[in-house]
């Protein structure tokens, strides 16, 4: 008897949550995280903000809170994203800050929120599997567009708002994007912005990633650039659990306010409140030490294993494997070579399977599409999670198994 939803019945899995199994084994070196450095975590900080709480204040950390969020921490981002040209006051739609279980609730809440049954979400092409997974998980049409070097394609874009005219959201990562770790121009986003007036249609801005800059110039985001749209076209959402702790599972959601009480009621329905506790351990993180140099901390370490596992990558890997260069973030994509006959999805999954195999934990190309059925020649690797040592013998590692299959 089938006792599953209709809805649910053809969710699968996430592949990168299954390589996880074989992370018991200590001799496995995984590339496969989306796992920010534990030598990141300002861990007795954090244990000392803690204690001090629940000393003081565990009438107030233990207790039910309200839905919105813990309004210290709401107060303090509203005047950081203020800062940044993020959140806005105006009249005519003025924002509202909502503090959510980490980005992935945010992103499934706004599925629920918008997107009706069987309605269009619109993503890059590859994607964030976990945010592939919330629109799968409410029956959604998944439609991705293919990017190039400044981003999302403009053309194959705008093909897909015409070809698709129930269109509930655009979704875009467009700081050191997850998987492939572009970066969408400022041209790009302004003609993004500009395209999705056109066709009236939300932009859900996907941010966990944007404080990791460590090359080049900060670009402004899309919520930064959406000046001029009557309702406020884009939805922002962001993180502490790459600035911070995962753990905390602290996230929060940018956009006008009429929306965000409707979100609020989500998070009644669902969890009633994010945990209070590791919202206050945030506030008195972020207001009790200089959190723009935790950030830049965070910039130089992440700079430092970039460069290790690129330079290791160029230096032992066949040269007819291309490798994405990120500007920051946590990921480096790279791609096998295409003229060999039968270089398929089977392929990509053999290279993977044989890394495994060899203790090195990677994640194929096609976990991230919104297609998984169509082949992809690309891999991720994540370069925050390994330490130095992990990353050099890794990285051999993996050079082995691909001289034996690629020139």
């Amino acid at each position: 008897m089938n006792i599953l939803s209709e809805r649910m019945s053809n969710l699968k899995p996430s592949v990168i949550r299954e390589i996880f199994k074989h992370m018991a084994d200590p001799e496995v070196i995984s590339f496969a995280a989306g796992s920010p450095s534990s030598d990141a975590f300002p861990s007795e900080k954090i244990a000392d903000i803690t204690a001090e709480i629940l000393r003081n204040e565990s009438n107030v950390a233990l207790q039910y809170s309200v839905s919105e969020g813990y309004p210290p921490l709401r107060e303090w981002l509203k005047l950081r994203l203020t800062e940044k040209g993020i959140f806005t006051a105006r009249k005519d739609a003025p924002d509202d800050v909502l503090i959510t279980s980490g980005a992935q609730q945010a992103i499934e809440i706004i599925t629920k929120l918008i997107c009706n049954e069987g309605e269009t979400v619109v993503c890059e092409n590859p994607s964030f599997i976990g945010s592939l997974n919330s629109f799968r998980s409410y029956n959604a049409n998944l439609v991705g567009v293919e990017m190039d070097d400044e981003g999302i394609n403009l053309e194959k874009l705008e093909s897909a708002f015409k070809s698709n005219p129930r269109t509930a959201f655009l979704y875009l990562i467009p700081n050191f994007q997850n998987p492939t770790g572009k970066t969408m121009s400022l041209k790009r986003r302004k003609d993004v912005l500009a395209l999705c007036d056109k066709y009236k249609i939300l932009i859900v801005e996907d941010d966990p990633y944007g404080e990791l800059r460590f090359l080049g110039a900060d670009i402004p985001s899309i919520k930064q650039l959406d000046v001029e749209s009557d309702l406020g076209r884009v939805v922002y959402v962001g993180s502490f659990s790459k600035t911070l702790a995962p753990g905390l599972r602290v996230g929060f959601m940018c956009g006008v306010a009429p929306l965000l009480q409707k979100a609020t009621v989500c998070i009644q329905a669902s969890t009633v409140h994010t945990s209070i506790l590791p919202q206050m351990v945030v506030h008195r993180f972020v207001t009790q030490n200089n959190f723009n140099q935790h950030i830049k901390k965070l910039q130089l370490l992440y700079k430092s294993k970039a460069k290790l596992m690129l330079d290791t990558l160029q230096f032992n890997m066949p040269l007819s494997i291309d490798f994405i260069e990120p500007e920051g973030g946590l990921f480096i994509w790279g791609t096998l070579p295409g003229s060999w006959d039968g270089l398929d999805a089977a392929m990509m999954m053999m290279f993977c399977r044989k890394a495994l195999d060899n203790k090195v934990a990677i994640v194929p190309g096609n976990a991230f599409s919104p297609d998984e059925r169509v082949p992809n020649l690309s891999f991720r690797l994540n370069f925050s999670y390994p330490s130095d040592d992990e990353i050099q013998k890794g990285v051999e590692i993996l050079s082995k198994v691909a001289k034996t299959m690629f020139k």
